[in-house]
């Protein structure tokens, strides 16, 4: 059977990003969460809590418009952040949650979990990272006790599999080639342990210079 050359490769990007339940939507949190799940996600991390002004305070610093309102209504009642992550979260998150003014998200987006759930701009039922960079603060800001742990850009995934993984495979992909071995999956997953160029080298004690 011949293969087919033409057929693209696509390399699952899987990213990390925050997800909040506010107030208004608390008491359904179970079925977002039940909708979250459906749509793809894993939920890492998950945690309920109330938070006071000065904390909305912080983590809303960049917000200028409707600050004090939304500092307010945000520390107003228990919320549920949630740790997402999937191939593309952010984007995805995003976009399954719409627009964040819930009224026009009705006339726009009648799907999305905003026109679902939120009733306005300020009580919209959800939040979502925007970018690596805020998850990232925003993660540590929710889960403190967590590891900090970088989340990674497609350009800076893609540049480390390109550097460290994809030489090695396309080694071993034409090793197999040549053997044609009856197992093709375990003859390569062996081939790359006993081939992989990260792995420490290890040197006769006799042979070591003082």
């Amino acid at each position: 059977m011949k293969m087919d050359r033409k057929r693209p490769y696509h390399r699952v990007i899987v990213e990390k990003t925050l997800a909040v339940i506010k107030p208004d939507a608390f008491q359904l949190a179970d079925e977002i969460e039940n909708v979250i799940v459906k749509s793809g996600f894993s939920i890492l991390q998950k945690r309920r809590l109330q938070l006071s002004p000065e904390q909305c305070h912080d983590f809303y610093a960049d917000q200028t418009l409707m600050f004090p309102s939304l500092t307010a209504f945000m520390s107003s009642g228990p919320i549920v952040a949630l740790m997402l992550a999937r191939d593309n979260a952010i984007a995805h998150w995003k976009s399954l949650i719409g627009p964040a003014n819930a009224t026009k998200a009705r006339e726009t987006h009648p799907e999305c979990l905003r026109a679902k759930y939120g009733t306005s701009e300020l009580k919209n039922a959800l939040h979502g990272s925007d970018s690596c960079d805020e998850a990232e603060r925003e993660i540590k800001f929710m889960f403190p006790n967590s590891i900090a742990e970088h989340v990674p850009s497609r350009c800076e995934t893609e540049e480390y599999m390109n550097q460290y993984v994809n030489p090695a495979l396309l080694k071993g992909l034409t090793e197999l080639c040549k053997e044609k071995p009856l197992n093709p999956c375990i003859w390569l997953a062996d081939w790359l342990l006993k081939n992989n160029p990260n792995q420490p080298q290890i040197c006769d004690k006799d042979t070591v210079e003082d």
